[in-house]
């Protein structure tokens, strides 16, 4: 199967392909895979079909999570490949290196991952490795020339370039200056000129699940 047509069965389920990584002998993909798709988000019409589905009704915990493990283990079963998921460890698949590895997705100035389509909001909700080579498109990070306010735009300092200070952040978010930023998504995430598709109740969902 193209890539062309795996991407249009992914864009059906509100997910796109955010990277391809072929196997080579110094990096070899689970068991024995050729080339290994990385499904993200497809802002911003991702948060509709999440929220339209079983799993966001029926009351249960982690709602995205067990939707993205049916619909990403349904969609492997059709292409004959085996899914992978960023959750359920430990131990957990290397979806760092998998993503830096895949040619669309880079390490931005704050440490996390960034991308053309999504920006600071790159994130993946599983992948699927398949036996078959799938063409690898390389696009360049959108940090190339930037003036980089993911470095300066967080209130409190808590992500810049010496890195994330978590604790800090934790703090933050418990005042009520952070309100805003539980509400929205974190500001220097936001602050990307790249990825402004993200949904606010996407981004709350997310950070309720990250301060807890």
């Amino acid at each position: 199967m193209q890539r062309a047509e795996i991407e249009a069965l992914a864009n059906a389920e509100g997910l796109t392909i955010s990277g391809v990584v072929q196997a080579t002998i110094e990096k070899p993909l689970p068991n024995g895979a050729a080339s290994l798709i990385l499904l993200s988000p497809n802002e911003p019409l991702f948060w509709s079909h999440v929220q339209q589905s079983p799993e966001a009704c029926d009351g249960t915990p982690d709602p995205l999570d067990r939707w993205s493990l049916r619909v990403i283990s349904e969609l492997a079963l059709r292409l004959g490949g085996e899914p992978f998921f960023p959750f359920g460890g430990p131990p957990y698949h290397p979806f760092y290196t998998w993503a830096i590895d895949g040619g669309e997705v880079h390490v931005s100035p704050v440490a996390l991952l960034t991308s053309q389509r999504a920006g600071l909001f790159a994130s993946f909700r599983g992948a699927i490795a398949l036996s078959e080579q799938i063409t690898t498109e390389y696009i360049p990070s959108p940090c190339v020339g930037c003036a980089k306010p993911c470095t300066t735009s967080c209130p409190v300092g808590a992500m810049g370039p010496n890195g994330y200070d978590v604790p800090k952040c934790h703090a933050f978010l418990d005042s009520s200056e952070g309100q805003e930023c539980l509400s929205n998504g974190c500001r220097a995430r936001r602050a990307c000129p790249a990825g402004t598709n993200r949904l606010s109740e996407q981004s709350a969902h997310h950070m309720s699940y990250f301060h807890r």
